[in-house]
């Protein structure tokens, strides 16, 4: 054992000491930066960076700030930037409160004093700081006449499609799902970031924190007022109960549907903001980093006789914005403003009484009037579905809301009223899932999808379809049955579910052809409990087409050919690392973890017997 003589023991922690003190001083430099000097030596660019606040007093929130970073600048710089103005407040007496880390945009929300604002503005990397102000309901529109012109023989509302294939996020006050109008087509999310409302003596009467939400909803796809009465919509609560919103509380939404559409690998949706606030350079480039996704944003154009270009977001070039005009075509008035206007707004569309749910009760309508719903004739024209013909199959995902992480949790999708489900699929992205199965619950059907043991949350997937009424039925095996299949007479085979109760699905299971023209069958893995969807013949001819690579690959895909429509997807493989399967369009996905051995994707096509 060497012994070390105590001096030199004494020198070693002198050093490790000076060691130590060197580094906090270092921090300090960084982050006290007060003076010019001091923001030079840690490599600031010269000058301020930019400071942006609403034009219109009432409308700021003092006291909280947006902090965006240049461009490029990683979730590292954007902490580190946050921590550094909270050593400097706190060294200098000021309490801050770090309330979020944006990835959205390179940015953090902060409450904090005006006073500490001049070192925000002269920290590197900081690009502008804007301070954060409210945003307001616009009221509602719409008439569906001016849409698509009536039937002639009937003077029914008659477009090209109910918009089916279109997801909605709407981003508005929370909304009455229970109502007779839009009752099982609204997904509300757990979203909400709201701010309090005025006055001590506001009463949160939930007819009115419901209003303006349900009337959007209403007028959306209502089944009797709406526009594209096959859309589904998803609620966020960005708006409190005298619909009223803050810039962050939008862009903490964004956020939200970025990271959902991230989750879930679907086409992009259309996102809806009816509501309008003073000019906001970051909500602006909020929105317009989802439009780079290939989100379809559309929002008011604002409801104070003015220039549009002035209010945020409908001054974002890359937003759809709307305003409105009365029964004679002409800029609608609204008490003493009116509809805004200018270079800014993208198109016009009817917005003066305009009838839709009210959350008054179940089964109330009411009139407003405004440019919030003005661009909802783009979740009706955004997809780009033919008509639903009497005679032809039309089909589309229905994604759940993520399971939890418990084990056993699971996730449920289901169709609208008027569509079939045909199959069911699942998918997870850490690969521990027990699989799905179908079933038909009170008369209902239903894909439910099974979280396993140390798994990250599952997703249930529908696959739901218009065509002829006729009755599908769901047949499922036992645990020591080969598989679920159809009558040979009568059924054609048009999708398949696989559930393995105690075990993750590796060897899942997979749809067989059948015999010539017969029906096909799901052969089921050891353990595993198979369902089979089953449709009258008379209808539909159904065949199985299945893509096997050679070696590894993350994504296999398998499309039906032209004249087929996909009714079902699944995943088979001979190990573990399968993630799931979900439908693109008429393509059929496999998905594998890296590294795993490639997934076979074994896709059933349909069509409608002429």
């Amino acid at each position: 054992m060497v012994l070390v003589p105590p001096l030199v023991l004494l020198l070693l922690a002198a050093a490790v000491k000076v060691a130590a003190v060197e580094e906090l001083a270092e921090e300090l430099v960084l982050a006290l930066g007060a003076d010019d000097e001091v923001v030079a030596a840690v490599g600031a660019a010269p000058g301020h960076a930019a400071f942006h606040r609403a034009t219109k007093a009432s409308w700021r929130l003092p006291g909280r700030y947006v902090v965006v970073l240049r461009e490029g600048s990683g979730e590292a710089e954007v902490r580190g930037t946050a921590r550094r103005l909270q050593v400097w407040a706190a060294r200098h007496g000021y309490l801050t409160e770090l309330l979020h880390i944006f990835h959205l945009l390179p940015a953090f929300l902060v409450k904090m004093s005006s006073d500490v604002l001049d070192m925000a503005l002269k920290l590197p990397h900081v690009e502008y700081v804007e301070e954060d102000a409210y945003v307001f309901a616009q009221s509602i529109p719409w008439n569906l006449g001016r849409i698509v012109p009536p039937q002639p023989s009937s003077g029914a509302y008659s477009p090209p499609n109910k918009g089916d294939q279109v997801e909605i996020y709407l981003l508005d006050t929370s909304v009455q799902s229970t109502h007779r109008e839009i009752e099982g087509r609204v997904l509300v999310t757990d979203f909400e970031n709201v701010p309090e409302e005025d006055g001590t003596r506001f009463h949160r009467q939930a007819s009115k924190c419901d209003s303006h939400g349900t009337h959007m909803a209403g007028v959306l796809s209502g089944c009797d007022a709406g526009v594209a009465t096959g859309a589904n919509i998803h609620s966020l609560r960005v708006l409190n109960c005298q619909g009223k919103g803050t810039v962050s509380g939008t862009l903490i939404g964004l956020e939200f549907i970025k990271t959902t559409l991230e989750a879930q690998p679907y086409a992009p949706p259309v996102v809806l903001l009816p509501f309008a606030g003073a000019y906001s350079r970051v909500l602006n480039a909020g929105c317009r980093r989802l439009v780079q996704m290939g989100v379809v944003m559309v929002a008011a154009a604002g409801n104070y006789k003015d220039d549009a270009c002035l209010y945020s977001p409908a001054s974002e070039p890359e937003v759809i914005a709307v305003g409105a005009t009365n029964s004679e075509d002409q800029p609608a008035s609204i008490g003493t403003l009116g509809t805004n206007f200018g270079r800014c707004v993208d198109l016009f569309a009817p917005g003066d009484d305009i009838i839709g749910a009210s959350s008054d009760c179940s089964t109330c309508f009411t009139a407003q009037s405004g440019t919030s719903a003005m661009g909802l004739w783009v979740p009706l024209r955004a997809d780009g579905a033919c008509p639903v013909a009497d005679e032809q199959l039309y089909c589309r995902s229905v994604w759940s809301a993520r399971s939890g992480l418990t084990r056993h949790a699971t996730a449920v999708a289901r169709c609208a009223g008027d569509e079939e489900m045909l199959s069911c699929s699942s998918f997870s992205r850490s690969g521990r899932r027990l699989g799905e199965h179908m079933e038909d619950k009170e008369g209902r059907k239903q894909c439910v999808a099974h979280n396993a043991f140390w798994g990250q949350g599952v997703y249930a997937i529908a696959r739901c379809c218009t065509w002829p009424k006729a009755e599908c039925r769901i047949n499922a095996s036992s645990q020591v049955a080969e598989g679920a299949g159809c009558s040979l007479q009568d059924h054609v085979l048009t999708g398949c579910s696989f559930h393995s109760p105690s075990a993750t699905l590796g060897d899942g299971g997979r749809p067989m052809p059948g015999p010539g023209t017969g029906p096909g069958h799901c052969a089921g893995g050891t353990g595993v409990m198979a369902h089979a969807s089953c449709c009258p013949a008379a209808a539909l001819e159904c065949r199985v087409k299945e893509h096997a690579p050679q070696g590894s690959a993350e994504k296999v895909t398998v499309s039906c050919d032209d004249g087929w429509t996909l009714t079902g997807c699944s995943a088979y493989s001979q190990g573990p690392g399968t993630l799931g399967s979900y439908a693109v369009d008429d393509a059929c996905v496999a998905v594998s973890a890296a590294g795993s051995r490639a997934a076979v994707a074994v896709a059933i096509c349909c069509r409608s017997r002429q």
